[in-house]
């Protein structure tokens, strides 16, 4: 993680490495009260850690700004011909979704997205990538589609009662849903759902 000041604010790169715990231990500073503080997503940086800065933000008394995906790099002509073959998401832009997303609505996505708020009953989010939603998601979601079964679901909590990763399904029983519901302080648990020897396994996130 690195935070920088910049003429409109506070610039805040969360890096791969990034935890919930380690971005909550560096943004322990009085200087972003009254800031607005622009956050970028250097890379496959954890969800725990964009929960964490937007909640550490407000908390010390900042603006959170604008969310920036991670950048992408264009390969010349001759790095392309000595790269192994890469998925084609790898090249894809994250979405940053900045609001919740509404109930019937049917959203898609080269690559992965990153929704600030809910997912709503009967909506449908379609990634080739990760899916990642820092409320909860309680409509259709399907993380690598196309077959792509690293992609991940991440939400608090996965209140779903169908997601997809790849060509795998998990459907909740009628009239349930997928989520565990376990609530600390309060407050709903993440959950992480990824597959596990061709299987949707979801796990509770600490």
């Amino acid at each position: 993680m690195k935070l920088r000041g910049t003429l409109g604010g506070l610039n805040l790169l969360l890096e791969p490495g990034d935890t919930a715990e380690s971005v909550s231990r560096g943004l322990v500073m009085p200087n972003l009260a009254g800031n607005s503080v622009t956050i970028e997503i250097g890379g496959d940086a954890d969800p725990g850690a964009l929960e964490q800065a937007l909640t550490a933000i407000r908390e010390a008394g900042g603006q959170p700004g604008r969310i920036r995906a991670p950048r992408v790099t264009v390969a010349s002509p001759a790095q392309a011909a000595a790269a192994p073959e890469a998925h084609p998401i790898d090249s894809a832009r994250t979405v940053i979704v900045p609001h919740t997303i509404r109930a019937g609505s049917r959203n898609e996505y080269l690559g992965s997205v990153i929704v600030l708020g809910d997912v709503n009953p009967s909506a449908e989010v379609i990634a080739g990538g990760d899916v990642i939603v820092i409320g909860a998601l309680r409509g259709l979601a399907h993380a690598g589609q196309g077959g792509y079964g690293d992609a991940i679901v991440w939400a608090r909590p996965i209140a779903s009662t169908q997601i997809r990763i790849g060509d795998a399904v998990a459907r909740a029983p009628e009239g349930s849903s997928l989520s565990n519901m376990r609530v600390r302080d309060g407050q709903p648990v993440a959950e992480l759902a990824r597959l596990q020897n061709g299987v949707i396994a979801i796990d509770v996130q600490k």
